[in-house]
Formats: structure tokens, C-alpha cells, sequence
């Protein structure tokens, strides 16, 4: 039986950053043709936007690229924690938030920080909310996803999918 990796991507409203972070990943992982073996997902730790598209700014600068985003979103759930391989947190407050609802005996390496993985994340590693921002913001955020989703696609083939 072939493994497979569930992955979730949460930010606060999941209409900006884990929305984008989805479709990017999602984006590189079918040009790798591991869509049967990853399944990839975005949350909000927020319940503001559910059943939402993603920001239409945040669309607009995906499709600017080349990405898509489809995704409606949706509130993680505690049970969510059973569900998934890997958390990735887009910034602390969400990581502290998702902490806050975690089962006791969740694995250290279950629930991290999506910029974590980013090679040019120094000690910053929170992906900043573009929200209440202008344009420049959006870019921003995409290229700090586009550059973090490689590395983090390594850390999957090696941990869960022995690739």
C-alpha cells in the first residue's frame, strides 16, 4: 500500500495566505505527479470567512502566476488534528492558536511553522497578513510561498512518503 501525506495549511481567515500556499503547493506538487500521494488542504483558526472564496486580491495575484484558487474556506477543528500528516501554521498567532486546541500527545514535528521550511526566513519566520495592505503585500506573501513550497515538498517525500 502506497503512503499518502494529508497536509493543511492555516492562517487566520484562510481567505489570504493558506489559500495561496494550497494552490502553490498543489501547483507543484501535480508538476511532480504526486497528486495521488499528497492531498493538500487550507484552514482558518478564525470562523469569519467560511464557505468564502479566497480574497479576490489574493486571486488576482495567483492567476497572475499561473495558480488558481478554488478552495472555499473553512475553520480548523480539533478532530482536524487525527486527520492530517502535517499542520503547517502560516505565523506564530495562528501557531499558538492551533497549540491551544491540539491533542496533549500531538507529535513535536506534527505541528510547525509553514516558514520554517523557507530558506530565506532568518529569524522572521511568520508569513505577514496582506489583508489591510496594498498590492506589494500580495506579491510579497506569494514569493515568500512560492520560494518556501520546494523545500517543504523535499521534507514531505523524505518523512512521509519515503521518496
Amino acid at each position: 500500500m502506497s503512503k499518502i501525506a494529508e497536509i493543511s495549511f492555516v492562517c487566520l481567515g484562510n481567505i489570504c495566505r493558506s489559500p495561496l500556499a494550497q494552490g502553490v503547493f498543489q501547483d507543484l506538487v501535480n508538476r511532480e505527479k504526486l497528486d495521488q500521494k499528497i492531498f493538500i488542504s487550507s484552514a482558518g483558526t478564525g470562523n469569519w470567512h467560511i464557505g468564502n472564496l479566497p480574497d479576490e486580491r489574493m486571486r488576482q495575484t495567483a492567476q497572475s502566476k499561473g495558480i488558481k484558487l478554488e478552495s472555499r474556506a473553512q475553520q480548523f477543528q480539533s478532530k482536524d488534528f487525527n486527520k492530517f500528516s502535517l499542520i503547517l501554521a502560516m505565523d506564530q498567532s495562528n501557531l499558538i492558536r492551533l497549540s491551544e486546541i491540539a491533542p496533549n500527545a500531538l507529535p513535536p514535528d506534527k505541528l510547525m511553522l509553514f516558514r520554517s521550511f523557507d530558506p530565506e526566513s532568518n529569524d522572521d519566520q511568520d508569513v505577514p497578513d496582506p489583508y489591510y495592505g496594498g498590492a506589494k503585500g500580495f506579491e510579497e506573501v506569494y514569493s515568500m510561498v512560492k520560494r518556501t513550497c520546494p523545500p517543504l515538498l523535499d521534507y514531505i517525500k523524505s518523512r512521509f512518503l519515503n521518496l
